[in-house]
């Protein structure tokens, strides 16, 4: 048999991810339904005592974030997975401003479970790992064990679009004995873990149909019996250095004879904190727009052949069109998100009529992350920006450009 008790958590559960500092799970030696052994993970290391622990406002999601106003609306709001919670609550937030620093009940459903649970908490890549494992025992009763052992695992979860078969791939694996076999009659034993000096390569992310995750698992071996294993998740944030070259996009596109705009927009990478400026240059207007949006798109690609997948993508025709797979590539799934839009001309311009833009990155609604480049040729995420313009009878007209983000800041 085998019961949980959670307090102060970190664990994925569904597409919510809840931080812990101390979670217990009771699974019985002793047969079904018996009270048992109880093993706890608690990470040592908070905010005050090192800099490469950066407190969280809320849980990393790959979903845009909610209306912030529905709580108020609806201020009993259960988690995103309650089917009792009304439509209305669904819309995207169309709000611009910064949302570092609302309250944790504003967020989507994951927050409620931040309110109760306490502080969430990020690793630098830079960061040792220490805690401590604890096993529990009823008073009398022991334990028979062929050891415990700690492991320190980074995993890449495909989900769906397993890799070569494979639904999961660890890039990191490293593990310590804590016990060695023998037997436990202490009712409660504590031992120390340190994984030093760990070469962290990607950042933690949670996607539709892919994740990076960072793990501390506990084994305890049985003979003729599976082994007990527990498993704690904690993110990982890498600060990363300005890219070395970082020139300015401009490109001139449009119909023939009809439309030609230029568009430009200051440089192709950007930190999750930053301005993205620009401005649209009409050239030649020849048919009747209505209006011009623009919207950030995140884009995730995972299977086989993702590194190929990238490289046609990021090389379309310079025309305005209309978007299609281009790889034809079964292996790929591929999940796209409008993270925000904004309709930024309203009526029909002329010619020589400038649009200029201005897009605050930190203002969207979302968890950005960097951009992941084909890892272990397994899966891409990428950011990009699409310009749509929409004529007198809605037909639309869109360009998309790639920029690429970096994480300058930790948070």
């Amino acid at each position: 048999g085998e019961s949980s008790r959670l307090s102060t958590y970190h664990c994925w559960h569904d597409s919510q991810y809840v931080h812990s500092t101390d979670l217990e799970t009771d699974m019985s030696f002793f047969g079904l339904g018996g009270t048992g052994l109880k093993v706890q993970i608690k990470l040592a290391g908070s905010p005050e005592t090192s800099n490469g622990i950066i407190p969280l406002d809320h849980y990393p999601s790959w979903k845009v974030r909610k209306n912030p106003f529905a709580v108020l609306r609806y201020p009993h709001a259960k988690p995103d997975n309650d089917p009792a919670i009304p439509d209305t609550q669904s819309v995207v937030s169309d709000i611009t401003t910064p949302t570092m620093g609302t309250p944790d009940s504003l967020y989507n459903g994951a927050a409620h479970v931040s309110a109760r649970h306490g502080p969430v908490y990020a690793y630098s890549a830079e960061e040792d790992i220490e805690g401590e494992v604890t096993i529990l025992l009823p008073p009398g009763k022991k334990a028979d064990h062929l050891g415990i052992k700690v492991q320190f695992i980074g995993r890449i979860d495909m989900g769906a679009a397993a890799n070569e078969g494979r639904p999961r791939y660890d890039f990191i694996s490293l593990a310590k004995e804590l016990v060695p076999p023998g037997t436990i009659y202490q009712s409660k034993s504590v031992f120390p873990f340190h994984f030093r000096n760990i070469e962290k390569q990607h950042e933690s992310y949670r996607g539709r149909n892919v994740s990076v995750r960072y793990l501390i698992k506990v084994a305890v071996e049985r003979k003729f019996l599976p082994p007990i294993q527990k498993e704690h998740e904690l993110i990982v944030q890498i600060r990363s250095t300005p890219p070395p070259v970082n020139e300015p996009i401009k490109m001139e596109v449009g119909i023939e004879e009809c439309l030609h705009i230029e568009f430009e927009y200051e440089r192709r990478c950007y930190h999750l904190h930053d301005v993205i400026l620009g401005k649209i240059n009409f050239l030649l207007v020849r048919i009747k727009i209505k209006h011009m949006e623009l919207a950030v798109i995140r884009r995730e690609t995972s299977g086989e052949g993702v590194a190929l997948s990238s490289t046609a993508s990021s090389n379309p025709a310079a025309s305005l069109t209309v978007p299609h797979d281009s790889t034809g590539n079964n292996n790929i799934l591929t999940e796209t998100q409008t993270l925000i839009k904004y309709e930024i001309m309203d009526g029909a311009p002329v010619k020589g009529e400038t649009i200029p833009v201005r897009l605050y990155l930190h203002g969207i609604p979302a968890d950005l992350t960097p951009t992941y480049d084909a890892v272990n040729n397994r899966f891409s995420v990428r950011y990009f920006l699409n310009l749509v313009l929409v004529d007198e009878e809605d037909r639309r007209y869109f360009k998309q450009q790639e920029i690429i983000l970096w994480r300058k800041v930790f948070g």
